[in-house]
């Protein structure tokens, strides 16, 4: 990789195709139809710093590492190569034949986290239009889905970090759950060695002592499962030390008497005993979190993969809340979210439950928004489906044909032998993917599909920053983009409309299918992230007229002041108070609109005409803030006989600074008097000022203009929506504003230790691989620094067994069986064993893993489950 973050005329920024941080890189074409990466250091999350996988991405475009033909399934069993038209002919037969024969439901979809926005709304509008069915979810299921559960529930609204990572470095401490980013996010823990750095405190919470807890100034290492009454403990000795913030619970929560309550029965000593973290720990870890003004609480899949992970989140979220934690600047709750657009893949309909803009199935308005968009009966959109794991599980049964795209279930699915039996069962399996994966090995078609560097298409990361990436380079012959083949599959199922192959166009469907729900995209478009690095949701389109106000998610308060009328607010998430006064012979009329995103926004207007005749005085402008400060102050007064006009107009904006705009627009005259102010402000970590005046007098006719901007800014009448990089800061996404504590109690993991399986197994993953390995298992690099499985176990297990390190151990659960060498190390607990979930085989840590699921979020229990651990003789 080169390290020069220089471009040449060839190079093309984009993002890399892994993880949720969506890192910027630059690729050039190189001979042999691939790439070079180098960096890029304008992207503002990484500043172009790039892990491995992230360097090695473009090795997977070369021709040995990928797919190039379709494949079909021969008379004699084997995967042979085919022409598209015959694999397409043969994926829509077969689903048009099990529809036919057994009904829509009979054909199942199952899509992924690393499907770029369009594609997820694409995907899951073909299931629903398509095919009629309900049985489609994604592999995003098991990343995320508890702490989305939770995080809706608390605060009426999901999105993985509620403020952008440049807030990390600046708050006073962080609670860490469950998460590992020196190996998961490599460029991320900059931000949490750039925290203590500046003084605040990282507590690291996880039964391992992981890289990242090896950078912490307090490190809790409680037994698998058991997140929720560690988390509960530290509640109960906030109230029990005084360190309520009462006056924020009483204005801006509800449900704290209830969430009060099931805190207090969980004390200190008993939530030693459960959780194995000494009690003068539980205080330093409250003592440390409580200290400074500002501080958050982040969480990963530790605490989420569990059968009570929203409510193990919940009681992070609760402790955030009785504290004050959440919805003021730099504090909060956060969740670090796992794959590339695990965000965007949940808000664009390829979730069981959900329809483009966050919206839910169930709802009717919703159902009829989204059926106008697509041009189709609303009664017609099936209803909410299984989850991933209730999918899978139906495989052979009640699903009998499926559709995957962009997932290796094979691999990361829990209880995966018997998933993989399931998939085997099947009628009629269809893959499409880069490589040929273990899935894809199983089915009777296999399609190759695009890269990311091959294709265009949107993202949203972790931070909820929609981003696009750009095709830099042309695929081979012989392969697809998914647009293209669910274009293809429409047309021969009797759909022509509707499936556009270019992303740009799916792209502005999407805007439209989700404009006015939680994510809504509507103000976002290709121009504006290729021009602004990236648009935080929600950005709804702003309205054509100036006497229109348009609330967001949670968000903002207006107060107007002027003659005229004003429209309200969006879904009772914002606050609008208009008030119109004035005297006038003849016609006056006063105009103002003004819009707040999370932060504090002032919009003071006034509008006064007395005269004869007519007078006309319009006062117009907004007042966009995020974390800080954005005031707009405009006066237009007019006297005079005949006709008198008098326009002011300007927009402050500001994400962590100051920016004010004050404009003067006076006229006194007889005949006509024109005169205009118009301007901006804008600044980003400083202070922005416009001061002006436009001051005219004269008969017969006067025009006067004065117009100036800061910051390349623009004095627009209707300037975009800037995007909400921080929510919550003025008001929760519930339909009172107010946060909702969750009334959450300890219970036990699903399966506990018992004789027979006396070990608690926990997985997770390495620097070196991601996700199922079906791609970076492809790379020469990666795999000689994490060339297979391994078993971590603590010295005195080891010792108990006889193993040394590097010995063949056998991990065996209730499901099976997996084995793999011994890696002997006190960073464990003694009663905890650790695997990596990225190789199939033998190896293969999910062959192990529980599929129990969380109630709300059907979350299955991947991170705790026992187990017994036994030494290989040859």
């Amino acid at each position: 990789m080169q390290n020069t973050g220089t471009r040449t005329p060839a190079t093309t920024p984009t993002h890399c195709p892994y993880c949720a941080l969506q890192c910027g890189m630059n690729l050039t074409p190189v001979e042999g139809g691939t790439v070079e990466v180098s960096e890029r250091t304008d992207f503002p999350v990484n500043r172009g710093a790039l892990c491995g996988k992230g360097r090695t991405a473009a090795a997977v475009l070369a021709p040995g590492a990928r797919l190039t033909s379709p494949l079909v399934r021969s008379g004699d069993g084997a995967l042979v190569p085919a022409g598209w038209d015959e694999a397409l002919d043969r994926i829509a037969g077969n689903l048009e034949r099990t529809r036919a024969r057994y009904g829509a439901d009979a054909l199942g979809v199952f899509g992924g986290g690393g499907l770029t926005n369009e594609k997820a709304y694409a995907l899951g509008k073909f299931a629903r239009v398509v095919l009629g069915t309900s049985q489609i979810d994604y592999n995003g299921r098991f990343c995320m889905s508890s702490a989305a559960a939770a995080g809706t529930r608390a605060f009426g609204l999901d999105r993985g970090l509620p403020f952008p990572l440049e807030d990390v470095p600046r708050t006073g401490c962080v609670i860490l759950v469950g998460s590992n980013p020196a190996e998961t996010m490599p460029p991320s823990l900059r931000y949490f060695t750039e925290l203590r750095e500046n003084g605040g405190t990282l507590i690291v919470v996880d039964p391992r002592r992981t890289k990242t807890a090896e950078q912490a100034d307090l490190h809790l290492a409680p037994r698998p499962g058991t997140d929720l009454a560690l988390a509960l403990g530290m509640l109960h000795l906030v109230v029990a030390e005084g360190r309520v913030d009462e006056a924020y619970v009483e204005e801006r929560t509800s449900g704290w008497e209830e969430a009060r309550a099931a805190a207090m029965a969980h004390w200190p000593e008993y939530v030693e005993r459960i959780t194995g973290v000494s009690v003068p720990e539980l205080r330093e870890a409250v003592r440390l979190f409580c200290a400074p003004e500002a501080a958050m609480v982040l969480t990963a899949r530790g605490p989420e993969q569990q059968a009570k992970g929203t409510d193990t989140v919940g009681a992070w979220i609760n402790l955030c809340l009785a504290t004050g934690r959440a919805g003021r600047p730099l504090s909060g709750y956060g969740c670090l979210t796992g794959q590339g657009n695990g965000q965007g893949g949940r808000e664009h309909g390829q979730k069981a439950d959900q329809l483009p803009g966050y919206r839910k199935l169930t709802d009717p308005a919703a159902r009829r928004h989204v059926a106008e968009v697509w041009g189709v009966d609303p009664d017609a959109l099936p209803g909410p489906g299984r989850s991933a794991y209730e999918l899978l599980d139906a495989l052979g049964t009640d699903v009998r044909s499926l559709l995957v795209m962009g997932s290796n279930p094979v691999v990361s699915a829990p209880r995966a032998a018997h998933v993989e039996g399931r998939l085997r069962s099947l009628d009629f399996l269809a893959v499409c993917d880069v490589v040929l994966s273990e899935t894809a090995e199983l089915a009777d078609v296999v399609l190759p599909v695009t890269q990311w560097a091959e294709e265009t298409g949107t993202t949203t990361s972790l931070e909820g920053r929609v981003l696009l990436r750009r095709r830099a380079i042309t695929p081979p012959d012989g392969v697809r983009g998914d647009l293209e083949v669910l274009h293809g599959l429409a047309g021969r199922l009797g759909v022509e409309k509707g499936f556009p192959t270019d992303p740009e166009e799916v792209f502005e469907e999407l805007r439209r299918a989700s404009a006015g729900g939680p994510a809504d995209y509507s103000g976002i478009d290709y121009r504006r992230l290729a021009e602004e690095n990236g648009v935080f949701w929600p950005c709804p389109a702003q309205p054509a007229a100036d006497d229109t106000h348009t609330a967001d998610p949670g968000t903002g308060t207006d107060t107007r002041t002027g003659t005229g009328t004003g429209s309200g607010s969006d879904s009772g998430r914002d606050m609008s108070t208009e008030t119109g006064t004035g005297s006038a012979s003849g016609m006056s009329t006063d105009t103002g609109s003004g819009s707040t995103d999370a932060g504090i926004g002032r919009d003071p207007r006034t509008a006064t005409g007395t005269g004869s005749g007519m007078s006309t005085e319009t006062g117009s402008g907004s007042g966009s803030t995020d974390a800080g400060i954005g005031r707009v102050t405009r006066t237009a007064t007019g006297t005079g006989s005949g006709m008198s006009t008098e326009t002011g107009s300007g927009s402050g904006s500001t994400d962590t600074g100051i920016g004010r705009v004050t404009r003067t627009a006076t006229g006194t005259g007889s005949g006509m008097s024109t005169e205009t102010g118009s301007g901006s402000g804008s600044t980003d970590t400083g202070i922005g000022r416009v001061t002006r005046t436009a001051t005219g007098t004269g008969s017969g006719m006067s025009t006067e203009t004065g117009s100036g901007s800061s910051d390349a800014g623009a004095g627009l009448r209707v300037a975009p929506h800037p995007g909400t990089p921080r929510l919550f800061l003025d008001r929760f996404a519930t339909d009172d504003g107010r946060a909702r504590f969750a009334p959450v109690t300890h219970r036990p993991s699903a399966e506990e230790p018992d004789d027979e399986y006396p070990v608690l197994l926990t997985t997770g993953r390495v620097v070196s691989q991601y996700q199922s390995g079906a791609q970076t298992r492809r790379v020469a690099e990666l795999n000689a620094a994490a060339p297979g499985p391994f078993v971590e176990l603590h010295p005195r297990l080891a010792a108990r067994l006889g193993a040394a390190d590097g010995d063949p151990l056998a991990v065996v659960s209730r499901r099976g069986r997996a084995v793999a060498p011994a890696r002997i190390t006190t960073g464990i607990r003694p009663d905890t064993v650790f695997m990596p979930f990225h190789w199939p085989g033998e190896g293969r840590a999910n062959t192990l893993t529980n599929p129990a699921l969380d109630p709300t979020s059907r979350m299955p229990e991947f991170k705790v489950c026992a187990v017994r651990v036994e030494t290989v003789t040859s």
